[in-house]
């Protein structure tokens, strides 16, 4: 009686599974990425423009320093008056705050152009999981350098299901 059952629950199961087969698939985007020659040119875009930004955030830092390095020279002689430092330092704390700025801005529009040369590049990998999904009928594809589902098939969306469920 009890082998009869699990027989039973077993063929209950296959058939089930069967009937509801969903196809699954992975990718790695991390390695189609790497492999794709317009990131590397986006790449070596931003790390150029990078470095432009930097070069100019030190030339700014390099002339700070100087007018640091002038003021102590100036102060050290007896050159200027206090009211005249207090003056001229809280200039250059101005200039200070205005190079963290730049800085800041200049993170920020690395990212920018980070998202504005790479993104076009990460929409046509999504289009062709999702040509890929449809053409070969899958249900889920995921990405396997993440873990995050790059695909899925609507119709297996159970989220009305849980609303309903849950009364909302």
């Amino acid at each position: 009686m009890k082998h009869s059952v699990i027989t039973l629950l077993f063929l209950a199961l296959g058939m089930t599974s069967s009937m509801n087969a969903q196809k699954f698939g992975f990718v790695d985007t991390a390695e189609i990425v790497q492999s794709m020659p317009q990131v590397k040119e986006a790449n070596a875009n931003i790390e150029t423009y990078r470095t432009q930004l930097q070069k100019k955030g030190q030339e700014k830092l390099k002339a700070l320093q100087a007018k640091y390095g002038d003021l102590e020279t100036k102060q050290g002689r007896g050159e200027i008056s206090r009211v005249e430092l207090e003056a001229e330092v809280a200039k250059l704390k101005q200039e200070e705050a205005e190079l963290m700025k730049f800085d800041q801005e200049s993170q920020e529009k690395i990212i920018a152009k980070s998202q504005k040369l790479l993104q076009p590049l990460t929409d046509q990998i999504q289009a062709a999981i999702t040509e890929v999904a449809s053409e070969q009928g899958y249900a889920y594809i995921f990405d396997s350098s993440t873990g995050f589902v790059l695909y899925a098939d609507t119709a297996a969306d159970c989220g009305p299901l849980v609303r309903a469920k849950l009364g909302l």
